[in-house]
Protein backbone atom coordinates (compact mmCIF):
# COMPACT_ATOMS: atom_id res chain seq x y z
CA UNK A 1 0.00 0.00 0.00
CA UNK A 2 1.52 3.78 -0.80
CA UNK A 3 0.61 5.95 1.06
CA UNK A 4 0.25 9.85 1.69
CA UNK A 5 -0.47 12.09 4.28
CA UNK A 6 -1.13 15.82 3.37
CA UNK A 7 -0.47 17.72 6.77
CA UNK A 8 -0.81 21.59 7.68
CA UNK A 9 0.11 21.59 11.61
CA UNK A 10 1.68 24.54 12.83
CA UNK A 11 0.51 26.50 16.49
CA UNK A 12 1.82 23.50 18.13
CA UNK A 13 2.09 20.96 15.73
CA UNK A 14 -0.91 18.63 17.60
CA UNK A 15 -1.60 16.88 14.22
CA UNK A 16 1.93 16.78 13.48
CA UNK A 17 2.68 14.23 16.38
CA UNK A 18 -0.32 12.47 15.19
CA UNK A 19 0.73 12.48 11.30
CA UNK A 20 3.97 10.99 12.40
CA UNK A 21 2.33 7.92 14.50
CA UNK A 22 0.02 7.49 11.28
CA UNK A 23 3.23 7.53 8.80
CA UNK A 24 5.40 5.14 10.58
CA UNK A 25 2.73 2.71 10.97
CA UNK A 26 1.07 2.82 7.36
CA UNK A 27 5.04 3.99 6.13
CA UNK A 28 3.82 7.01 4.44
CA UNK A 29 5.12 10.31 3.71
CA UNK A 30 4.02 13.32 5.28
CA UNK A 31 3.70 16.34 2.87
CA UNK A 32 2.15 19.98 3.35
CA UNK A 33 -0.51 21.30 0.66
CA UNK A 34 1.75 23.57 -0.99
CA UNK A 35 4.22 21.00 -1.26
CA UNK A 36 2.05 17.94 -2.73
CA UNK A 37 1.45 17.95 -6.65
CA UNK A 38 -2.01 16.96 -8.07
CA UNK A 39 -0.36 14.68 -10.31
CA UNK A 40 1.45 12.89 -6.96
CA UNK A 41 -1.90 12.32 -5.82
CA UNK A 42 -2.80 9.84 -8.11
CA UNK A 43 0.87 7.64 -7.00
CA UNK A 44 -0.96 6.82 -4.22
CA UNK A 45 -4.11 4.46 -3.26
CA UNK A 46 -4.36 5.30 0.43
CA UNK A 47 -4.36 9.67 1.26
CA UNK A 48 -4.51 11.43 4.72
CA UNK A 49 -5.63 14.84 5.04
CA UNK A 50 -5.43 16.43 8.37
CA UNK A 51 -5.07 19.82 9.81
CA UNK A 52 -5.83 21.13 13.51
CA UNK A 53 -9.28 22.63 13.58
CA UNK A 54 -9.95 26.45 13.11
CA UNK A 55 -13.27 27.65 13.47
CA UNK A 56 -15.21 24.23 12.60
CA UNK A 57 -13.19 23.24 10.21
CA UNK A 58 -9.77 22.27 8.69
CA UNK A 59 -7.39 24.82 8.11
CA UNK A 60 -8.21 26.97 4.59
CA UNK A 61 -4.99 25.13 3.02
CA UNK A 62 -6.23 22.36 3.25
CA UNK A 63 -9.45 23.03 2.24
CA UNK A 64 -7.96 25.01 -1.17
CA UNK A 65 -6.36 21.92 -2.05
CA UNK A 66 -9.31 19.70 -1.79
CA UNK A 67 -11.08 22.37 -4.02
CA UNK A 68 -8.32 21.80 -6.85
CA UNK A 69 -8.23 18.12 -6.59
CA UNK A 70 -9.18 16.52 -9.82
CA UNK A 71 -11.73 13.85 -9.98
CA UNK A 72 -10.93 10.31 -9.28
CA UNK A 73 -12.80 6.91 -9.11
CA UNK A 74 -12.97 5.85 -5.60
CA UNK A 75 -9.91 6.69 -4.70
CA UNK A 76 -9.05 5.87 -0.62
CA UNK A 77 -8.74 8.20 1.94
CA UNK A 78 -9.46 9.17 5.63
CA UNK A 79 -9.79 12.82 7.57
CA UNK A 80 -7.74 13.33 10.56
CA UNK A 81 -7.62 16.21 12.90
CA UNK A 82 -6.98 17.33 16.59
CA UNK A 83 -9.22 20.01 18.13
CA UNK A 84 -9.72 22.09 21.11
CA UNK A 85 -12.82 20.01 21.44
CA UNK A 86 -12.83 16.69 20.85
CA UNK A 87 -15.97 13.70 20.71
CA UNK A 88 -17.17 11.69 17.81
CA UNK A 89 -20.02 13.94 17.03
CA UNK A 90 -17.90 17.23 17.35
CA UNK A 91 -15.04 15.56 15.02
CA UNK A 92 -17.59 14.31 12.27
CA UNK A 93 -19.15 17.94 12.50
CA UNK A 94 -15.60 19.49 12.38
CA UNK A 95 -14.48 17.36 9.25
CA UNK A 96 -18.01 17.52 7.19
CA UNK A 97 -16.67 20.55 4.82
CA UNK A 98 -13.32 18.24 3.76
CA UNK A 99 -15.22 15.45 3.83
CA UNK A 100 -18.27 16.53 1.28
CA UNK A 101 -15.15 18.27 -1.34
CA UNK A 102 -13.25 15.26 -1.18
CA UNK A 103 -16.41 12.91 -2.09
CA UNK A 104 -17.44 15.48 -4.69
CA UNK A 105 -14.13 14.89 -6.24
CA UNK A 106 -14.97 10.87 -6.47
CA UNK A 107 -13.12 10.23 -2.56
CA UNK A 108 -13.78 7.12 -0.48
CA UNK A 109 -13.64 8.06 2.74
CA UNK A 110 -12.60 5.13 4.80
CA UNK A 111 -12.28 6.38 8.28
CA UNK A 112 -11.69 9.67 10.65
CA UNK A 113 -9.39 9.84 13.37
CA UNK A 114 -9.85 13.21 15.39
CA UNK A 115 -8.20 13.60 19.44
CA UNK A 116 -7.89 17.17 21.44
CA UNK A 117 -4.77 18.89 21.23
CA UNK A 118 -3.29 22.30 23.13
CA UNK A 119 -5.47 25.26 22.36
CA UNK A 120 -4.05 28.60 22.84
CA UNK A 121 -5.90 30.40 19.98
CA UNK A 122 -8.32 33.57 20.92
CA UNK A 123 -8.61 34.78 24.52
CA UNK A 124 -7.48 31.02 25.63
CA UNK A 125 -3.93 33.01 25.82
CA UNK A 126 -4.63 34.86 28.00
CA UNK A 127 -5.61 31.52 30.74
CA UNK A 128 -2.45 28.92 29.20
CA UNK A 129 -4.92 27.61 27.07
CA UNK A 130 -6.51 24.66 27.37
CA UNK A 131 -5.30 20.27 26.78
CA UNK A 132 -1.92 21.49 27.57
CA UNK A 133 -0.31 18.15 26.91
CA UNK A 134 -2.36 17.20 24.27
CA UNK A 135 -2.29 14.87 22.26
CA UNK A 136 -0.95 12.33 24.94
CA UNK A 137 0.87 8.99 25.16
CA UNK A 138 -2.90 7.64 24.99
CA UNK A 139 -4.22 9.88 21.83
CA UNK A 140 -0.94 8.75 20.19
CA UNK A 141 -1.67 4.87 21.18
CA UNK A 142 -5.14 5.92 20.01
CA UNK A 143 -3.23 6.82 16.80
CA UNK A 144 -1.41 4.09 16.47
CA UNK A 145 -4.08 1.60 16.77
CA UNK A 146 -6.08 3.75 14.29
CA UNK A 147 -3.63 3.25 11.71
CA UNK A 148 -2.83 -0.47 12.51
CA UNK A 149 -7.15 -1.06 12.11
CA UNK A 150 -7.03 1.04 8.38
CA UNK A 151 -4.00 -0.90 7.04
CA UNK A 152 -5.65 -4.67 8.28
CA UNK A 153 -8.70 -3.35 6.13
CA UNK A 154 -7.08 -1.88 3.21
CA UNK A 155 -4.35 -4.07 2.03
Amino acid sequence: MNSLLVLYSYHHNNTEKIAQVFAKVLDAQIKTPQQVTLEELQEYSLIGFGSGIYGAKHHKYLLDLADKLPQVANKKAFIFSTSGIAGEAKVAKDHSLLREKLQSKGYLIVDEFGCKGFNTNSFLKLFGGMNKGRPNAEDLKNAEEFASNLKRRIV
